[in-house]
């Protein structure tokens, strides 16, 4: 990895759209910091697009989509939500004077239906069979995974997380880690598939002949394979409390961590980019 002051002027400049991860990368302590905000601000103001991509459920993003008027919270100023690493999405309808939004799915209604019922099977065998694991505290809001607590609320060594790992690919799911949760799915989830279903299904385009123009940030192990495919990756440090266990890593690494680090990409970004014209 290097250093985030290497990134070229060339690259920067030819961006033109950016994911990033939240937890972690957004986030400080399970917030999202201000300087971050902002710079999601920022990078929309200059007229890029700018899409969170998550293993946290589409429930969870509910608030964070659509702002919450009672306590005067705005909506994030983002495209999309992409949640549970790639299998669903929040998008954003702007309809005056409200912003609403409604799902969509990379599956269809009766393969849930179906997955849903395996999942659930799965999860009591799993919390039987493996002391210790619980279900993240976010799951009632999940509809294509399941999550477990690694590193959020409960703490689970590594004998623990590879047990999970064993008893969900065991299952025949698909699995990943992040920086707090071990997930798993039925069907090809990731957060780079999930990237290329949003711009097939947003925009009617083919991520993979455009990646040039897109970026990534993040973390943690689930974002691999977003650090695999994007030529233009970024970690934020705290990515060095995992790079020993990752096999794909982003070509940059910025100077501070979480949110803070999320900022200095986006400032790298705008230092060479023209506003659009009012």
């Amino acid at each position: 990895m290097r250093p985030l002051s290497e990134w070229s002027v060339a690259e920067r400049r030819g961006i033109t759209g950016v994911f990033t991860d939240i937890d972690d990368t957004l986030t400080t302590q399970g917030a999202i910091t201000p300087d971050a905000l902002q710079a999601l601000a920022d990078l929309k103001a200059a007229g890029l697009t700018v899409i969170p991509i998550t293993g946290r459920p589409i429930g969870w993003c509910t608030p964070f989509a659509q702002g919450d008027a009672e306590s005067g919270t705005a909506p994030w100023p983002v495209d999309a939500f992409v949640a549970e690493n790639g299998g669903t999405a929040f998008v954003p309808q702007f309809q005056a004077p409200h912003r609403l939004s409604h799902n969509i799915y990379s599956q269809d209604a009766a393969t849930r239906a179906d997955n849903h019922q395996r999942m659930q099977a799965v999860a009591a065998r799993v919390l039987a069979q493996v002391p210790g694991v619980q279900l993240a505290h976010d799951s009632k809001g999940r509809e294509t995974d399941l999550a477990f607590d690694h590193n959020e609320f409960a703490h689970l060594n590594d004998v623990q997380i590879a047990q999970v790992i064993a008893e969900l690919q065991g299952a025949g799911m698909q699995t990943t880690v992040s920086s707090i949760h071990i997930h798993g799915c039925f069907g090809h989830f990731s957060k780079w598939e999930g990237a290329r279903w949003i711009v097939q299904s947003l925009f009617g385009r083919d991520l993979s002949l455009e990646l040039g123009q897109w970026m990534f940030v993040g973390d943690s192990g689930n974002d691999q394979a977003m650090f695999e495919n994007f030529p233009q990756s970024v970690g934020v440090a705290n990515i060095h409390h995992v790079a020993e266990r990752l096999t794909y890593l982003p070509r940059f690494v910025t100077p501070s961590e979480r949110g803070a680090g999320f900022a200095e990409v986006a400032a790298a970004i705008l230092a060479v980019r023209q506003r659009p014209a009012a």
